[in-house]
C-alpha cells in the first residue's frame, strides 16, 4: 500500500479548522459561563457575580406601553443592575420558578448573542470580547405574559 501525502494547502486549512473548532469551543464554553454569572448571580443576589458578567457600560433596556398606547424605554446602567443585584436581586424568586436557560444564538468572531430564558422574563444578551474576557455590553429583556 502506497502512502499518500497531503497537499500543504490541505494540511494547512486542516490546522486552521481544527484550532478555529477548538477556539469556538473555548469561546462558547466563556459565552456560557457569562450568562450563567449574570443570571446565577441575580437570583442569589451576588452583586460582585453580576458585576463579573458586565461591560462597565453596559446598557440594559425593555419597552413599555400602559392601556393608552404610551410607549417608553426603561434603562439600567451596569452599576444600577449591580447595586440591585446586591439589594436582594431575585433572591426572593422561589426556587421552583427560577429558570435559567442559555442558548447562545451566535458568534461571530469576538461578538455573540445569547438568549436566556429566566423566571419570569427573556434577556437577550449582546457580548463582546473585551480584553480576553466576554462581557455583556447590552441586555434587551420582555416579560413573560402571566398566566
Amino acid at each position: 500500500m502506497k502512502l499518500r501525502l497531503l497537499p500543504a494547502a490541505l494540511v494547512a486549512f486542516i490546522a486552521i479548522a481544527n484550532r478555529a473548532d477548538a477556539q469556538s469551543s473555548t469561546d462558547s464554553a466563556a459565552i456560557r459561563a457569562t450568562a450563567l454569572d449574570y443570571i446565577q448571580g441575580w437570583y442569589s443576589a451576588d452583586g460582585a457575580r453580576m458585576e463579573r458578567a458586565l461591560h462597565p457600560e453596559l446598557a440594559k433596556r425593555i419597552v413599555r406601553s400602559d392601556t393608552l398606547g404610551n410607549f417608553r424605554l426603561d434603562n439600567q446602567s451596569a452599576m444600577t443592575l449591580v447595586q440591585n443585584t446586591r439589594r436582594e436581586g431575585g433572591s426572593k424568586t422561589p426556587q421552583a420558578d427560577r429558570r435559567e436557560d442559555v442558548r447562545i444564538l451566535d458568534i461571530y468572531q469576538n461578538v455573540a448573542s445569547v438568549r436566556i430564558d429566566a423566571s419570569y422574563w427573556v434577556d437577550y444578551l449582546q457580548m463582546a470580547k473585551w480584553r480576553g474576557r466576554w462581557l455583556i455590553i447590552n441586555v434587551l429583556w420582555e416579560l413573560k405574559p402571566k398566566s
